[in-house]
């Protein structure tokens, strides 16, 4: 009930301001005309004061006192001839403003609110934050403010900023809880990967000192090993790139989900990839885009499971035994038609079906890896219009975006 009377003296308050100029225009009108009558009755007697101290003659008196009566007739007049009339009330405007604003933005709450929902403070939903990431954030934000030395809350905090996207504030929780808890490989590459995501994907010179010194700490870190290897291939260096690759991909197990990623690099920079060659064989170059993580997820790009459903070979656009037998006995330009055609087929497929997020990811890799940056844009307005960005798999298709060079503007519109 409280709610309603607020809204009720809200609206009021609200018809009151808005019908203020219509109701005070004819009394102001008034006010002018008084003021004006006011005016020309004491030119009449500062006339007849001139006239007694001989500062006119009486013919000039008689011709002033003529001009300002007349004046002083025509503003005291009810109807003017000099004068506009006083504007007639806004009937239509004030009977919109009492009656069609209020019922209009009741019915859009009715439509679009929840009146039925009981009021719930911040303070009630902060201690049954139930399954809010925002209202648990708030939580965990109000618990470090009050305890800032609390390194588990910094190492709780961090990956969750990174993966709603806040990577300034991802970055802040990281040093915290490095600075707090020491370093660890899992904090270490995690610092490293929201530097990167700040400097849209490059590995900066911090983020490569921060990732050495995780491989200090786990030699056989994958995501470390192949987050350096990305720095050289930036850098320019693409034989000491394609050798750190190399030697990843050695240390991998065979069927690591990182794996197919890395023989991508390898291959782009003048390498032979060790292994399944995906595409060498026509398969899809993004059929996994996983990062060389033990978790087997690539924050800066996608973020999916290479094992989830529909990334194995019976998923669109993925090539068969079949195909990948055929290959074999191809020349390179019958392999790149090859693989240019799976990826059409993809396409099409998910122009049909676009409810496939894993399916968006690896087209938009597919036509990067084949350098047509033209139509991984179009793939990846497409996508974004099945996954917007205010969702966490808009937010990973753009991050791919960034990883691959890929230009967003106007991607979400």
């Amino acid at each position: 009930m409280l709610f309603w009377i607020l809204v009720a003296v809200l609206t009021a308050a609200l018809a009151v301001i808005l019908l203020y100029p219509l109701l005070r225009g004819a009394k102001a009108a008034d006010n002018i005309r008084a003021g004006e009558a006011a005016v020309y009755r004491d030119q009449l007697r500062e006339l007849d004061r001139d006239l007694n101290g001989g500062l006119i003659t009486p013919e000039e008196a008689d011709y002033a006192r003529a001009e300002i009566g007349r004046r002083l007739i025509a503003v005291s007049a009810d109807e003017p001839a000099e004068t506009p009339k006083p504007a007639r009330h806004h009937h239509f405007t004030e009977a919109f403003v009492l009656l069609v604003l209020p019922v209009l933005g009741l019915c859009l709450y009715l439509t679009t609110g929840r009146p039925d929902l009981p009021s719930q403070p911040l303070e009630a939903r902060l201690e049954n934050p139930g399954n809010d990431v925002a209202v648990l954030i708030t939580k965990a934000e109000r618990h470090l403010a009050e305890k800032p030395d609390d390194g588990k809350g910094w190492d709780v905090l961090a990956p969750i900023y990174f993966r709603t996207m806040r990577v300034n504030d991802a970055q802040v929780a990281y040093r915290n809880a490095i600075r707090l808890l020491g370093p660890s490989p899992v904090r270490l590459d995690g610092l490293a990967e929201t530097l990167m995501a700040v400097s849209d994907g490059v590995v900066t010179e911090e983020a490569r000192q921060v990732l050495e010194q995780s491989l200090t700490l786990e030699p056989d870190n994958p995501r470390a090993r192949f987050y350096i290897a990305l720095s050289m291939e930036q850098a320019g260096r693409p034989n000491e790139a394609r050798q750190a690759f190399e030697a990843l991909a050695k240390q991998s197990p065979a069927d690591a989900p990182w794996l197919p990623l890395v023989n991508e690099h390898i291959a782009m920079n003048g390498g032979t990839k060790s292994g399944a060659d995906p595409a060498a064989s026509g398969a899809d170059p993004a059929a996994s885009g996983a990062d060389p993580a033990a978790s087997g997820a690539d924050p800066a790009a996608s973020g999916a499971d290479p094992a989830a459903p529909g990334a194995g070979p019976a998923a669109p656009g993925n090539p068969t035994q079949q195909d990948l037998a055929a290959a074999e006995t191809m020349s390179a330009g019958d392999r790149q038609q090859m693989i240019r055609g799976m990826v059409d087929s993809l396409d099409a497929k998910l122009s049909e079906d676009p409810n496939n997020f894993e399916g968006w990811v690896r087209l938009v890799r597919s036509y990067a890896v084949l350098n047509d940056k033209d139509r991984a844009a179009g793939a990846l307005k497409r996508g974004l219009a099945a996954f917007p960005p205010p969702g966490e798999q808009g937010r990973q298709l753009l991050a791919l975006a960034r990883e691959l060079g890929i230009a967003t503007e106007g991607a979400t519109q």
